[in-house]
């Protein structure tokens, strides 16, 4: 839901060890300190400004979260369009369904191999290409005559857009120090996110009604061109410098990613004892494995272990990937809710989800930037957990008969304030302390755990919901109530995950983190003087 990336002023220090307390504010860590995880490497860890001052920063924010925009779009508009599409095309159930499996598949599965590129052969590059790529493929899914060419088109813009996802996002981060800056723009990406997510169902309904379901891809390429005609005002970015694609570590880790979400997939749609579906979880496993074995061997990996060593970005990680499951289960039912259940259209719909939006945009845009300069990421994760975990518990009170303010609404509220404070709070544990040169696969890591996530979650949810339905006496709302259920569920698990790998043990920031100053020698100061506020 995607990166970023450089990193705020570093200070170096002739201490062997630094131990920073995890409970501590952002504010006092970042602000008052001065300095984060430093980077391994001088030459890379200064943020690219975006020059020009305050105007040309904007410009760069928002030129980079507009891409965001219309990517995450594509994530939702479709699905609207799908019965038209098997009407004029004559797709059966078991193709159609491809349409968004495709989709995902090479998106999820591609990201972390998209972000490793953007850091090698440069950001700006890379999101130029794949913007291209997928207004290429936008094209495509507009002229497609057949369900196979659909389908390839599909598949294609899933690729597109794990090249440019991470690239933005890594821009976004290499260009914003540490800090206020970086706080206040990757709240403006969530926002930007949860805005195209909710867009995509408004407007795939309008289009569709009113100009056909071709309109929902053809509307991508002009913007695709007015996106690409400015990517060339964007910062260059810096490359990693010497390194070099781990091609065995990208083949594992992505046909390993492809083959859990294909198995999860399959399923969802003919059950998890199928032989395709025990076949596609089994070799996900093993890809898995080996690719773990692979990167501890090779000299330059495509995913540093290292990189995980951090308590703070365990925990995010974990978290994206429980959010991600939650909330591809919570849009998806309380969507069949309100359609099914409660009679809307399919553009009522959107529009009752619009509310939810608008919260996620103010909490994590006016919101969580203030919270994070008092108080510290684990609490704020924390917050946020408990928020999504209030809206979910809400929600398992659905009734056939209910009214959508008294029973639908306030859940969505509730859980959308937890997002705009979660999302947010992750994606800067995240990505803080990474070296700008491997900004691009901190970002992908991002985005892979909450597509991953989403993958595993929306499977779990929508077969419990339907065993919930096929029981005895089962109806919809029975099934919907439960998914909702296992959703709360998921966010004590994520709290607790948070709280156990935030608890009292300090992070350590060891010796090879230190920067040197001007000169080359270290920048010392004393405990003492890092102490002062």
């Amino acid at each position: 839901m995607q990166p970023i990336s450089a990193r705020c002023r570093r200070i170096a220090i002739d201490l062997p060890t630094f131990v920073v307390d995890p409970d501590e504010p952002v504010r006092s860590t970042i602000k008052d300190r001065g300095f984060t995880m430093p980077d391994r490497s001088a030459k890379h860890a200064a943020p690219q400004p975006a020059g020009g001052g305050s105007q040309r920063a904007a410009f760069v924010v928002a030129l980079i979260c507009a891409a965001q925009f219309v990517l995450q779009l594509d994530f939702s508009i479709v699905n609207v369009a799908l019965p038209s599409i098997q009407r004029e095309l004559g797709m059966p159930a078991a193709q159609l369904q491809w349409i968004v499996t495709g989709y995902a598949l090479s998106f999820g599965s591609l990201l972390l191999a998209g972000g490793r590129l953007a850091d090698l052969l440069g950001r700006r590059q890379v999101l130029a290409l794949g913007l291209a790529l997928f207004g290429i493929a936008s094209l495509a899914c507009g002229l497609a005559q057949w369900p196979i060419m659909l389908i390839a088109a599909r598949i294609v813009q899933g690729a597109a857009g794990a090249m440019a996802s991470p690239a933005a996002l890594s821009l976004l981060t290499t260009t914003n120090a540490e800090g206020a800056t970086r706080n206040r723009a990757l709240a403006i990406w969530q926002a930007t996110t949860a805005a195209g997510a909710t867009a995509g169902i408004v407007a795939g309904g309008l289009l569709t009604q009113y100009f056909g379901w071709r309109a929902v891809f053809l509307i991508n390429p002009p913007v695709i061109a007015i996106l690409l005609a400015l990517v060339p005002r964007l910062p260059a970015g810096t490359r990693s410098g010497g390194g070099s694609l781990d091609v065995r570590g990208a083949l594992l880790v992505t046909t390993g990613i492809a083959a859990l979400i294909f198995g999860l997939s399959t399923g969802q749609q003919h059950g998890f004892t199928a032989p395709d579906t025990i076949v596609a979880l089994a070799l996900a496993v093993l890809l898995t494995t080996g690719f773990v074995f692979a990167e501890k061997r090779s000299t330059a990996p495509m995913l540093p272990l290292s990189i995980l060593a951090e308590p703070v970005r365990r925990a995010a990680i974990a978290a994206m990937l429980l959010i991600g499951a939650i909330l591809a289960g919570y849009v998806y039912f309380a969507s069949l809710y309100m359609q099914k259940v409660l009679g809307f259209s399919p553009v009522a719909t959107g529009l009752a989800l619009a509310p939810s939006t608008v919260t996620v945009v103010l909490v994590s845009t006016f919101g969580t930037r203030r919270l994070l300069a008092r108080f510290s990421i684990k609490a704020v994760l924390l917050a946020g957990l408990a928020c999504i975990g209030a809206g979910q518990l809400w929600l398992t009170q659905i009734t056939a008969g209910a009214s959508y303010p008294a029973a639908v609404l306030p859940g969505l509220v509730l859980t959308a304030a937890g997002v705009g404070l979660a999302l947010p709070t992750a994606s800067i544990a995240i990505t803080s302390g990474v070296r700008a040169g491997d900004q691009g696969l901190a970002g992908a890591l991002f985005t892979t755990s909450q597509q991953t996530g989403a993958a595993v979650g929306l499977a779990i949810l929508a077969t419990a919901a339907a065993a919930a339905t096929d029981g005895h006496g089962g109806s919809l709302v029975d099934g919907y109530r439960l998914s909702f259920l296992i959703g709360t569920g998921l966010a004590v698990l994520a709290a607790i995950i948070v709280a156990h790998q935030l608890g009292s043990t300090p992070r350590r920031v060891e010796p090879q983190y230190r920067q040197p100053g001007p000169d080359g020698t270290p920048n010392a100061r004393t405990a003492a003087q890092l102490d002062e506020r």
